[in-house]
């Protein structure tokens, strides 16, 4: 990178931290929820992306395809926002420039939500979008799983079943910034907490009570898929910023992925903040991660 980018990618993640700065973190559950849509949603998808709702087993998502784009495989793609937050709204700009970026198409679902619906709840809709694909004739090694955040936890679980159950697996997973540990063991909770500006401790403890039924252990490797077995997994990218309190919940996982023999890619993109591409649009290093995503995709369909 040049000095010149490195200058232009850290006046643009300034804008975006006086975006989230601009207002007071909100407290209930439901203006959270509002926040995310409109911080998320700043920047509208492109003129050219042709979106459809879709209503499945009484689930709803949204499709999404840029020109040129496959409709044959698809991106299954799973929202962050600590299961208690996040949207179609929230992402919809980062879903479908993923979408353009990997030559497919999409399929974003509104999982169920904590704390009304905790889990397995949104594992059960992971595992509907899954078979309602499958309804639609996508082929597994024609599809890949990806969310940032909470939606990287929810994609490694839905591999997790699926390879439990003794089912094909995905082609790929493609995780941005994930939550891959509740039990907050983590280096970088307390080494990034001064300058991430999103993701704190107590933070992450409300949306953990919020997300686990009492009884259920915060290690449980489909709560906590960092202490899963990954062996067996589809190739892997994991892309986190340098800021992140998280970022030793994705170099872990790119280390126990590596250890299990999955083929893995770990991306640490300096002076990024949590789950980054979101803002893609005013954010050339969220283009420039959402384009690395689609050139690990490429390589594998």
């Amino acid at each position: 990178m040049s000095d010149v980018d490195e200058q232009l990618d850290l006046s643009e993640i300034n804008a975006v931290r006086e975006l989230l700065g601009s207002k007071p973190r909100p407290v209930g559950w439901d203006e959270r929820r509002a926040r995310l849509d409109e911080v998320g949603s700043v920047w509208p998808i492109a003129d050219d992306i042709r979106c459809e709702d879709v209503v499945f087993d009484g689930l709803s998502g949204e499709w999404s395809l840029a020109p040129g784009s496959d409709r044959d495989k698809v991106l299954l793609f799973f929202h962050g926002g600590g299961y208690c937050s996040g949207s179609l709204k929230s992402h919809r700009r980062m879903v479908t420039e993923a979408g353009r970026a990997m030559g497919m198409r999409t399929l974003a679902i509104d999982y169920r939500r904590a704390p009304e619906h905790p889990f397995p709840a949104q594992h059960e809709d992971a595992l509907t979008a899954w078979r309602f694909l499958s309804r639609e004739g996508i082929a597994p090694d024609r599809i890949v799983v990806g969310g940032d955040s909470a939606g990287g936890n929810l994609t490694l679980c839905l591999a997790s079943r699926l390879r439990a159950a003794g089912e094909p697996l995905p082609r790929g997973l493609w995780l941005v910034s994930p939550w891959t540990d509740l039990s907050m063991s983590g280096a970088t909770l307390s080494t990034k907490d001064a300058i991430d500006p999103i993701i704190h401790r107590a933070y992450l403890e409300e949306l953990a009570v919020a997300y686990v039924p009492p009884g259920v252990g915060r290690r449980d490797p489909l709560i906590s898929p960092l202490f899963a077995d990954l062996g067996g997994f589809p190739p892997m990218l994991i892309q986190v910023g340098s800021v992140e309190t998280l970022l030793s919940d994705a170099t872990r996982l790119a280390e126990a992925a590596g250890a299990a023999d999955v083929k893995v890619r770990l991306e640490i993109w300096p002076h990024m903040i949590h789950a980054w591409p979101v803002w893609n649009a005013g954010l050339s290093a969220g283009r420039r991660a959402l384009h690395s995503a689609g050139t690990f995709v490429r390589g594998y369909l």
